[in-house]
């Protein structure tokens, strides 16, 4: 995503929560700077333009670097969020950046923004982002009904309680449903979280972990087996297990440390002592 044009040059420094411009005056973008994020961005000093010579144009990880406390960015940053969503990307820093800028200027918060924040970092998962931007939204607004359900949900996911999951997120579907693959993403997780715990799976305890039956279900385990190692084998009885790729966790060695071996020559300076 691309933004405002500026210098070539741009390296802010950050004093007292403001960025300056390499002279050391502060920067000043437009009105239509601020409407158009495609119109360049322009300094002032003594209150008077300056034309740029060299102009490129930024992108919002740019932006979020060189200016990450500066207000002006926070419509950029929102944009971005929604097309975090509709392209199906991700960029957690600029996620962070947005909900710090909403800490400063809480009166422009949207929360349907910051549920989308959190809808993605859910979907991030292993990776610990849900509890870094939780920690960046105030207690008030957490209590909101729909921020109480993401946060049940992200305990079910990191307990592996995954049936709990998928009953509580069939009742908030009007919430999940606005961020597409968010469904595709926790079922990679549940698989993820599968692999490194068990070595053989009973067939019955993944499809409760990844919410699917039947015809779905034999085309999931299918395209496991063909692109990911799976193999299928008959249980006793009527079911079936699921061999999953060894792994060093659920298939653990043990490792003899250099620290527990005694050189044999120490050994034989102590023959003398024993006598």
């Amino acid at each position: 995503m691309r933004l405002c044009k500026g210098p070539l040059i741009f390296g802010p420094l950050i004093t007292g929560g403001q960025s300056l411009n390499p002279n050391g005056t502060k920067p000043h973008i437009s009105a239509s700077c601020k409407q158009n994020p495609s119109v360049r961005w322009s300094f002032s000093k003594m209150g008077r333009e300056q034309p740029s010579q060299s102009q490129m144009a930024y992108t919002v990880e740019q932006l979020v670097a060189v200016n990450p406390y500066n207000p002006d960015i926070l419509p950029d940053l929102e944009n971005y969020v929604n097309e975090q969503v509709s392209l199906q990307t991700y960029s957690l820093d600029a996620n962070l950046c947005l909900l710090r800028l909403y800490q400063f200027e809480p009166e422009r918060m949207s929360t349907q923004i910051v549920a989308h924040i959190l809808i993605k970092a859910l979907m991030a998962m292993p990776a610990p982002d849900f509890s870094l931007c939780l920690f960046l939204i105030p207690e008030r607004v957490q209590m909101d009904e729909q921020f109480k359900t993401l946060i049940v949900l992200s305990h079910y996911l990191e307990t592996a309680k995954f049936r709990q999951f998928w009953d509580e997120a069939a009742k908030s579907r009007h919430i999940l449903e606005v961020v597409p693959g968010f469904e595709q993403a926790i079922q990679e997780y549940a698989v993820h979280v599968l692999s490194l715990t068990y070595q053989k799976v009973p067939r019955s305890v993944v499809a409760e972990a990844i919410n699917m039956e039947g015809l779905s279900l034999d085309k999931f385990v299918e395209h496991h087996v063909a692109n990911s190692g799976w193999i299928v084998e008959k249980a006793q009885g009527k079911g079936q297990l699921v061999s999953l790729p060894r792994n060093e966790f659920n298939h653990p060695e043990l490792r003899r440390s250099s620290a527990d071996i005694i050189p044999l020559d120490h050994i034989t300076r102590i023959f003398p002592v024993l006598g």
